[in-house]
This record gives structure tokens, C-alpha cells and sequence, in this order.
């Protein structure tokens, strides 16, 4: 991968905890863009095949970590699943993705370019998350506590995010009840949610990595479970919506053949987040992609360059234009 640089490390949140990072700078020529990523459930940052370098060979860095309970942020077999309540969660990506922001000046004005520091150059800086990941990050650009770091990030991206189950993998009404008055008792009770790899993914090949991934315990919590439902369900019933004008753009894309997060639901909180009866509550640049047939895994998936294109596109033309692209109408399609 001579084209790309890889860096790995580490990032010390406010209460002490490590949580391990890797990032994907472009060997040569101008950076044009950065994009924070966030991960999902029961995964971790090299699971992305080629995403993160094609996205870097176009001159777009990307930064990601393994979120506590996940990946090699595990340090003892008693973190495994342990992601913390929805304030932590959001506490935890704010942070990163403040270290990755160039440094204010006291007057709140953007340094030059090139400053130094984590921040790096002062070019625009994207946030993808996938499924849990994608829910997340929704709920961080929707939550006013954060209203200051939400108006820096150009574009928000959601791959496959998590909303909502699809009928068939949703848990019945009882058992989601039971486990919330549980988790107010023992938060950290852990529980293995195996999910087949033949539904993440059409790839066979994917699917063997998948089965055979150490790093991929399948644990949660109780309280992990609880947040990642509750977020959901604040989402889609309005209780938490997208800042504005602090969120200018969004890309949603998601697989209509997803098995574990909800397609219609997702599409359904598109299409009311851009209703133009919402006034200037209304997401005029938000651009919703249908990959028709495809899975949860659009970075996994067979024809993924077509995904990673996409991506890499939509950011270039939110980023003062790039390689010849035309800027994009608010309500195109990719």
C-alpha cells in the first residue's frame, strides 16, 4: 500500500480509558478532505477491506477507532461489550473527532491551514458511521450539547444505519421491556448476540472472515443494548432531529436486501427529514442512495467499489469540488 500511509495508535478518553485508532493518510499529493469513521456492533476498524484506502488514494484521510468493548480497545475478556450508555458513546466520538478538527483561536475562528496539532490542515471534515455506528453519529449531530463541534463537520454519512430492526430480527416488545428494567439493575450484565455472517454480507469470502474473526465476540450489555434501542427509537419518533443549520449535509445509503437494520424505517426518516413542510428544519441536502439487493455490509459487499465511489464522490463535491466533479444539486441522485 505504498500509495496510502497507515498509522495505528492510541486515544486516552476523559475517563482514562485507551481506545485504539488507525488512520489512512494519502501518501502523495493534497489533502483534500478528512472523514471520521465510527463502527458498529460487534466489529472493529479492519474490517473495511479497501474503503479507507481508496477514499485516502483520492487525497481523503480517513481516522478511525475501535469503540470501547470492541476490537483492540479490548484490554481484558470483561470489557468485551462494555460500549457504556448513550452519554458516554457520544462523549467518546465527540472527543476523537474534536482531536481531529484544526485549533480554534480565541475568538472562535478556525486556525490557518496547516496548523499544527491533531487538528492538521484546515480542510472540511466528514463523519460516517455504519450501522450502530450510523445511529450514533445521528444522534451526536442531534444533540445540542455538541451544537459548536456539529457546525464544524461538512457532511454526515450513514451506511446502513441502524434505526430500527428489520420484522425479522426485531426482539418482541417483552423482551425489549425486560431488558431495559434489567439494565437499570445490572448495566453491565453481558449477553452474545450472534448474528449469521451469510446476513451481513453476500460475499462467501467475506463471510469465512467473518466466522473466523477473533476480535468479533458477539457480546453486549444490557445497558449497550438498551442505548443502542433507545437511540433508535428517539430518533425516528422526532425526539432527537439533525441540528440546523448546524447539519448542512447528508448522505444516507442502505442496502434494500438488509436483514438486520430497517431499510423501510430508514428510508421512511429520510424522506420526513427533507419534507419541505419542515421549513428550515428541513435537510435540503440530503441524498439518499438504494443499493438495490444489496446487504448490511455495503463496504463487504460484491461490486463494493461502487459504494466506495460513491462516498468518495459525494465528499469531493462538498469539498471545494475535486476531480472535475460537478457540485451536487441538493436533492440528487448518487
Amino acid at each position: 500500500m505504498a500509495d496510502v500511509k497507515v498509522v495505528e495508535g492510541s486515544f486516552q478518553v476523559d475517563d482514562g480509558v485507551s481506545l485504539f485508532t488507525k488512520s489512512w493518510l494519502p501518501a502523495d499529493g493534497p489533502l483534500r478532505a478528512k472523514m471520521i469513521m465510527v463502527h458498529g456492533f460487534n466489529d472493529h476498524v479492519d474490517r473495511y477491506y479497501d474503503f479507507f484506502p481508496s477514499l485516502a488514494r483520492r487525497g481523503i484521510a480517513v481516522h478511525a477507532f475501535d469503540q470501547r468493548g470492541w476490537g483492540r480497545s479490548v484490554k481484558t475478556p470483561a470489557d468485551r461489550g462494555r460500549s457504556g450508555a448513550t452519554p458516554a458513546v457520544l462523549a467518546d466520538i465527540a472527543a476523537f473527532l474534536r482531536s481531529h478538527l484544526p485549533p480554534e483561536k480565541e475568538d472562535g475562528e478556525r486556525a490557518a491551514e496547516g496548523a499544527g496539532g491533531a487538528g492538521g490542515a484546515d480542510v472540511p471534515v466528514f463523519v460516517l458511521g455504519h450501522s450502530m455506528g450510523g445511529g450514533e453519529v445521528l444522534a451526536l449531530a442531534s444533540t445540542p450539547q455538541y451544537a459548536d463541534l456539529i457546525a464544524r463537520v461538512r457532511g454526515w454519512i450513514l451506511e446502513a444505519p441502524f434505526l430500527g430492526f428489520t420484522p425479522a430480527a426485531q426482539p418482541s416488545w417483552l423482551t425489549i421491556a425486560s431488558g431495559r428494567l434489567a439494565a437499570h439493575v445490572v448495566p453491565h450484565f453481558r449477553l452474545v448476540r450472534p448474528i449469521p455472517p451469510a446476513h451481513l454480507c453476500r460475499d462467501p469470502a467475506v463471510q469465512a472472515s467473518l466466522a473466523a474473526d477473533t476480535l468479533l465476540h458477539e457480546t453486549g450489555t444490557l445497558e449497550g443494548h438498551a442505548a443502542m434501542i433507545g437511540r433508535a427509537e428517539d430518533l425516528t419518533g422526532g425526539r432527537l432531529r439533525p441540528l440546523r443549520p448546524q447539519v448542512r449535509s447528508l448522505l444516507v445509503a442502505h442496502g434494500t436486501a438488509d436483514a438486520i437494520a430497517s431499510f423501510e424505517r430508514v428510508r421512511a426518516w429520510a424522506d420526513e427529514a427533507r419534507r419541505p413542510s419542515r421549513g428550515p428544519d428541513a435537510l435540503e441536502d440530503l441524498v439518499f442512495k438504494a443499493y438495490e439487493g444489496w446487504f448490511h455490509q455495503l463496504h463487504a459487499e460484491p461490486g463494493r467499489e461502487e459504494f466506495y465511489k460513491d462516498v468518495g464522490d459525494w465528499i469531493l463535491e462538498r469539498s471545494g469540488g475535486g476531480e472535475g466533479l460537478p457540485p451536487a444539486a441538493p436533492e440528487a441522485k448518487l
